[in-house]
């Protein structure tokens, strides 16, 4: 590991470790933060990894502190990385209107590129994982990055759905839990297409993950995308309106596998509950893809 990555904690965990790093980048401007946990399996060689984009008002810290992955992911074999989901520090969060009510400035990155002022200086995440943060990871960690997963919660769920599709075959296998599947049917994708992208629904459009969906050729992962909701989560209908994202799946035939879950919320205790069921997922379909 070179000096650009500076290592914020290490902590043994299951056999492997788990880090907290930070580093410049490019993409955002700003120092940017990511955690990692590698299994013992990364002692030997490159092993698959499971992207994770946490939801609003997280940090690269939540999945890791709250999802209890760790031990299946040492079992399995998969390194788990966390990113930051939004730039941080007093230049990105003293910019006007960063601390409305629903804080774009504190954990509401939304995994686009701004492209309106004064946002798009810093708010380039979408650039910043796929440009960066892969590559980086490739030359510094033991990450075998021809057999990627990505997923994700709620926003982050937008995140995961959203970028495997607007950059196909770069992930093997996806899932989310609770994904904000329609934002531009919803509040909170008004509200976070309207400050980053501006008036143009059309720009919209390009980070629906419905209507990515409906516009592609065939289906993207034939095996499979799991998705989580639980019924008892306050933001379903409102929010999220997964019933869209599993029509668009059927009408071009991409298998989807979408679990309602009566008594279950929005938060981590659903998360935890589910967690081992989406790192088998991607297992599952991770194995045997080496490079």
């Amino acid at each position: 590991m070179t000096d650009i990555l500076k290592t914020l904690s290490e902590h043994r965990c299951f056999g492997g470790v788990q880090r907290f790093h930070e580093h410049p980048s490019r993409e955002i401007g700003l120092p940017m933060r990511f955690s990692v946990f590698l299994p013992p399996q990364a002692a030997q060689g490159p092993v698959p990894a499971l992207i994770y984009l946490a939801g609003l008002t997280c940090n690269e810290e939540t999945f890791m502190v709250k999802a209890g992955a760790q031990r299946l992911a040492a079992e399995l074999g998969l390194a788990l990385i966390a990113p930051d989901t939004s730039p941080r520090g007093p230049a990105a969060e003293n910019i006007e209107g960063a601390t409305a009510s629903w804080d774009f400035g504190i954990g509401a990155g939304f995994y686009l590129d701004a492209t309106r002022a004064p946002w798009a200086t810093h708010w380039r995440m979408e650039s910043y994982l796929i440009d960066e943060l892969l590559p980086l990871l490739a030359t510094e960690l033991p990450i075998d990055t021809h057999r990627l997963g990505l997923f994700g919660h709620s926003m982050g769920g937008h995140g995961a759905l959203t970028l495997a599709l607007r950059h196909p075959g770069l992930f093997k296998s996806l899932s989310a839990f609770a994904p904000i599947c329609a934002p531009t049917q919803c509040p909170w994708g008004h509200k976070a297409f309207n400050a980053y992208l501006g008036t143009d629904h059309t720009a919209w459009q390009e980070h629906d993950a419905t209507v990515l969906m409906q516009n592609q050729p065939i289906a993207p992962f034939p095996a499979g995308i799991l998705i989580d909701q639980g019924l008892a989560d306050k933001f379903l209908a409102d929010q999220l309106h997964p019933a869209l994202f599993e029509a668009a799946c059927a009408g071009i035939g991409q298998p989807l596998e979408l679990r309602r879950h009566a008594g279950y919320d929005h938060g981590y205790y659903f998360i935890q509950s589910f967690i081992g069921d989406h790192l088998a997922h991607h297992a599952k379909v991770l194995a045997g893809r080496a490079a």
